[in-house]
Parts: C-alpha cells; sequence; structure tokens
C-alpha cells in the first residue's frame, strides 16, 4: 500500500506546458499511478483517462502499446497495435498513434488509426475520463480527496463538468459524449479505408479563476548554442532537452504577462519561487539575459514592505513561493501562506543576479527601475546579520520551513556525527551569497551615482573576516568550511556541497578554493554522476537520502561554475563530465535529483523515485556544462 506516502514520479511520462501537466504509463492512460492525471495549477482535474476498442468479436480490449516517444515537452505519442480487428497473417497491419499534446489550460489527444489491410475497416473507439478536482498537495501526500462534481451536456460532443468555480470542458467533435456515474465516455466509429487513415480527436479545456499565475504562449527567445566541435556529443542532447523544457516551465503574473519567470518545476512546483526561480535564471544568463531581467521585476514587486511574522515577511526581503491557497502539508505539520517569504538567501541572490545582468548588457533603464528595490534588498542584507554579523535564520510559526536555505528538509543540517543542527542556524553558503551581492551591491550605486557603495564594501570586508574565524572545522575529512553555525555560535562540521557554492563568491581566499575544489572531485563527494550534498564520510550519509547523499543536478551546477570562476577549470569540467553521464543515463531530461550512488559500483545512478522532472534548475544546469566545456 502507498496510501500516505508521495507518489513515484521516475516511470511516469509527462507532457507539460505550465501551468498545465499530464502524467500517465507508457500507454498514455492514467490512473494506474498515484501521480497519474492532468493537472492545472494546483489542482487534479482529471485522475483517470482509458483508451479502448471493440475486437472482432465486439469486446472491449486494450490497445497493445509498443512505443512511447517524447519529441517535445509539451507532446507525448504513443504507439499502439489493433491485432484485435488485424486480418490472420502474422505481420501487424492496423495501427494506432496517440498524440497527447498540452497548452496553457488545453490537453488534446489526436487518434490516428492506419490500416494496411485490403479491406475497409470499421472501427469503434472508447475513451473514459475520469473527473478529479483533488487538490495537489493531497496528491502529493499521497492522500487525495477527489470532490463531488457536476456535468451539463450543453451541446452534442460536448461536456461541462464543474465543481465549484473550477471547471472542465470535454469536446470530441466528431464523438458521442455521454456522462456516467464516475466518468464521462466518449465514443467513435471510424470507417478506415482499405491502405488508409482515419482520424478522431478530443481536447478538456480547464478553467481555474483562483490561479496566481499563468502560461506564457510567446515562443522563447533563445536558440540551442552550438556546442564546441570538440565536446562530448551528449552535451549537445542534453542541451536540446534541457532547454526545450525550459521553454515548457515559463509562467508570468497576470497583472505583467510579459514579465517571464521559471516555474521551479513539474508536477509540484508551478509557481515562482525566489530561489529557484532566480538560480534558474542566473545559470541560463549564457543564452538568454531577458528572462533574468523579468524575474528580477517580478520578485521587486512582491518584495517585503512590512515585518509579518505569520508569512515571514520583513522590509526588503525577497519572497520564497507564490500559492492561490494556504499550503498544506499532511504528515508534516507545515502549514505556508499564500504568499510565503520564508528564505534566508532570495534576497541576496536577487541582487547577485541583478548584478550579473547589468554587467552583461541590462539595459541601463531597466537597471535604474531596480535601483530602489536593490537598495532596499542591501539593507535587509546588512540589517538581517544581526549581532554576531551572519544571516541567519529560523521559523518563528511552529509551522513554516524550518530550514530555508535551498537544503530545505528538516533533517539537511547535521553534525558529521548524525545529530542535527538546532537553530537559528547561519548556512555557510549565505554568507558567500551576502558577500558577493554586496559588492555587487555597491559597484550599482556607484554606478548609478547612489550613495552607500563604501559601507557596504566595509560590511563585505567584515563579514569576510568573521568567516574566516568562524566557519572553518578540521576533520579526518580535512580542512573545509562548516555548513552552519548553530544556535549557540558552534561549526556544524559535516563536509558538504554547501562548501562548494562559495568558490567563486570572493569571500575565499584563493588557496582557499583550491583546497575546497580539490574536496568536491575527492571520492567522498563527487559520486561520478555529480556532487552529493553530503560526504561519504559522514554519519548521516545515505545515497537516497534528499539532501543528505543525494546528488542534485543545480547544486553540482552551482558549483561547477563557481570552480570555472576561481580559475579551477579542471575540477569543474570533471563535474561536468559527471553530469553528462548523469544526463545520458536519464535520457538527458535530468530530474530534480538522483542517488548518491558512486560510478565505481553501478552503470547508471538510481532514481530518487520521487524527484521532479522536468525541474527549472535542473535544465538549466546544461547551459552551466555548455559553457565551461566551451571554455
Amino acid at each position: 500500500m502507498t496510501d500516505g506516502l508521495q507518489p513515484f514520479l521516475s516511470d511516469r511520462v509527462v507532457a507539460l506546458s505550465a501551468p498545465t501537466q499530464t502524467w500517465s504509463g507508457a500507454d498514455g492512460d492514467m490512473g494506474a499511478a498515484p501521480i497519474d492525471g492532468v493537472y492545472h495549477g494546483d489542482t487534479r482535474f482529471i485522475r483517470g483517462v482509458e483508451l479502448r476498442y471493440l475486437d472482432a468479436e465486439g469486446l472491449e480490449v486494450r490497445p497493445e502499446w509498443v512505443r512511447a516517444s517524447v519529441p517535445a515537452a509539451t507532446e507525448v505519442r504513443f504507439d499502439a497495435l489493433l491485432r484485435g480487428v488485424d486480418d490472420r497473417w502474422p505481420d501487424p497491419k492496423v495501427r494506432l498513434e496517440r498524440v497527447r499534446r498540452v497548452a496553457d489550460g488545453t490537453v488534446s489527444e489526436t487518434l490516428t488509426v492506419r490500416s494496411h489491410l485490403d479491406a475497409p475497416l470499421r472501427l469503434a473507439l472508447r475513451v473514459a475520463v475520469t473527473p478529479d478536482f483533488s487538490p495537489l498537495q493531497e496528491v502529493k501526500a499521497g492522500a487525495p480527496a477527489p470532490g463531488g462534481w457536476t456535468a451539463d451536456t450543453d451541446a452534442p460532443g460536448a461536456v461541462v463538468v464543474r465543481r465549484g468555480a473550477a471547471d472542465l470542458t470535454l469536446t470530441a467533435p466528431d464523438g458521442e459524449v455521454t456522462v456516467a456515474a464516475d466518468d464521462l465516455r466518449v465514443a467513435w466509429t471510424l470507417e478506415v479505408p482499405a491502405r488508409g487513415v482515419a482520424e478522431v480527436a478530443w481536447t478538456v479545456a480547464l478553467h481555474d479563476p483562483s490561479l496566481v499565475v499563468r502560461g506564457v504562449a510567446d515562443p522563447a527567445p533563445w536558440s540551442v548554442p552550438p556546442a564546441p566541435a570538440s565536446a562530448d556529443p551528449r552535451l549537445g542532447r542534453w542541451l536540446t532537452q534541457a532547454l526545450g523544457d525550459l521553454e515548457a516551465l515559463r509562467l508570468a503574473l497576470p497583472d505583467h504577462p510579459d514579465d517571464v519567470f521559471y516555474a521551479a518545476g513539474a508536477p509540484w512546483f508551478f509557481t515562482l519561487f525566489g530561489r529557484d526561480s532566480l538560480w534558474a535564471a542566473r545559470l541560463m544568463l549564457p543564452v538568454d539575459r531577458s528572462i533574468a531581467a523579468s524575474t528580477l521585476r517580478v520578485l521587486a514587486r512582491l518584495q517585503g514592505t512590512a515585518t509579518t511574522p505569520a508569512t515571514a515577511e520583513q522590509p526588503g526581503k525577497i519572497m520564497h513561493e507564490l500559492r492561490s491557497d494556504t499550503l498544506s502539508m499532511p504528515g508534516e505539520g507545515i502549514e505556508l501562506p499564500p504568499l510565503y517569504y520564508g528564505t534566508v538567501d532570495a534576497t541576496p541572490l536577487w541582487v547577485c543576479l541583478l548584478a550579473d545582468a547589468a554587467r552583461l548588457g541590462m539595459p541601463d533603464g531597466e537597471v535604474e527601475e531596480l535601483l530602489p528595490a536593490l537598495e532596499r534588498a542591501l539593507a535587509w542584507i546588512v540589517e538581517s546579520a544581526g549581532e554576531d554579523g551572519f544571516l541567519d535564520y529560523v521559523d518563528e510559526t511552529g509551522h513554516g520551513l524550518s530550514n530555508q536555505g535551498w537544503k530545505d528538509s528538516g533533517d539537511s543540517i547535521q553534525w558529521r556525527d548524525g545529530r542535527l543542527a538546532d537553530g537559528p542556524i547561519a548556512l555557510s553558503e549565505v554568507q558567500g551569497y551576502a558577500y558577493e551581492a554586496a559588492l555587487g551591491g555597491a559597484d550599482l550605486l556607484d554606478r548609478f551615482g547612489r550613495a552607500g557603495g563604501e559601507a557596504l564594501r566595509a560590511w563585505a570586508a567584515g563579514l569576510k573576516r568573521r568567516f574566516a574565524e568562524r566557519f572553518w572545522v578540521t576533520t579526518p575529512e580535512g580542512r573545509y568550511p562548516a555548513i552552519a553555525l548553530d544556535r549557540d555560535g558552534r561549526a556544524v562540521d559535516t563536509l558538504t556541497s554547501n562548501a562548494g557554492h562559495l568558490l567563486g563568491t570572493g569571500i575565499l581566499e584563493p588557496a582557499e578554493e583550491q583546497a575546497i575544489a580539490a574536496l568536491m572531485v575527492a571520492p567522498p563527494m563527487s559520486s561520478g554522476f555529480g556532487l552529493r550534498t553530503l560526504s561519504t564520510g559522514a554519519a548521516g550519509y545515505w545515497p537516497l537520502s534528499y539532501h543528505g547523499g543525494s546528488v542534485w543536478t543545480h547544486d553540482t551546477a552551482i558549483v561547477a561554475r563557481g570552480m570555472a570562476l576561481a580559475g579551477r577549470t579542471t575540477e569543474a569540467r570533471a563535474l561536468v563530465t559527471g553530469l553528462l553521464a548523469a544526463a545520458e543515463a536519464f535520457d538527458y531530461r535530468v530530474p530534480e535529483l538522483h542517488a548518491g550512488d558512486a560510478a565505481s559500483e553501478v552503470r547508471a545512478p538510481a532514481p530518487y523515485p520521487a524527484a521532479c522532472r522536468p525541474q527549472a534548475w535542473s535544465a538549466a544546469a546544461a547551459v552551466t556544462a555548455w559553457q565551461i566545456l566551451r571554455g
């Protein structure tokens, strides 16, 4: 039984155009796995779809599915044989192509029957569609609660299903649509010519007025960059898949539809996230700068203006997550308000992205418009450093996120002996982000004639000095920055990938960067398929631990990017080589995370079965790999 457990995703087929997505088996049917269904925003509108046909005896049977292919993020094709209506010879002569296409608010299927028979074929096709209307968060918790719904047949070949303010409209112009007790039925009778083709289609349009995001119809403003002539051929395949996925993950807010950002990932995170959207835009800078500017504007409009403990909002702070309603996570004791600010790193990352984008050609006028938001963000960074001079966090509500860096699971900050650290927590990488943000922000203030640059540089110098004094530890694994300081100011002594995020920020000296880079590519940290989140030398290490031994593609890419900025190109290329091996193993759609088993022990990394895919920052990691390999 899997009730109450997060659904597995690794063997399911997804098609998406945010904020709409479908999950199915390799035959295209939905309902066999807990994740299956048609989703729009934070609701599963349909939980079951079954395609059948009538064989020569008049019995309803399954097609025999032979292939599923994914020509684009928004499209999936399923191929089947219909041997129940075929002739007596062994070669199959009747084929069915099922092509599913997803757009913002619509899902359509085209069913094409191709016959090589010498005589015409009369064929009956049937589709059953089961409405659902379960909240996404309940599906994720393994406890969906389908709601009651009503159906109206408004016109021939169409039906409208409603629950509350949400509705779906199913249309099948050439079919007969009926409403049964638990589902909707579509029936067609096709006349397939001898050695000919017949085609029918059905579509669902999905509507939810509570949505706080909208899709993006315009084509992406980038093209796949050419891989270096000497590059590994896997790089081009990964880039093509990743950039297609990123195009499908674009979203906007309804009041500013031209300002695009990346949804964090499918299936759970089709919305705006501060940290995730910022990092994805930052990793994408080498091929597209426009989404960096629009992401910055979107987040600036939602920048905190008041101190509100219930939402973790503070003046100048960049938000964490936007939802249409309160987000409850059954069984985890977490309940987040619709607009939640519980993140310690989004604010310095916002400043870092603005500084990067400005250096790379973001128009001066667009940068100037964001200077007030920049000043507020910088003030939050300095003021949040507190008495000890470090940025830290603690959940003040008791039902928010207990950890508020990118490793936000409850057990992610632990000592080398496996004990959990007590908060407030000051993460090491956040100090690096803050240092980089202070210097980058100071340069922008100087460039546009604003005051405060020198004070920021002085503050950054103090932070660098304090970091050197307080964060470094020595263990049997070497000397390195601890993952964090705990509530008592003690350095939490595990070796983690967090230390790698410090590379390239400027908070370390060159010799320190060299030492950390060496640790990151050594066997305890590097799996050969990417960088482990936690060293194998830690007592809490487990290759399938969400943040305690697994490999996150974006994490590896950020560290490799920092290595390149620090001049550690050999180490950066070593990490990218591991990412290419992982990309190949996952057919170039790299999931959110995978197991940390060593490449010396397994031929391919095991999936973390509940990992999102595609995920924006995992896809954007392909651009980092391209940038490093091209030199």
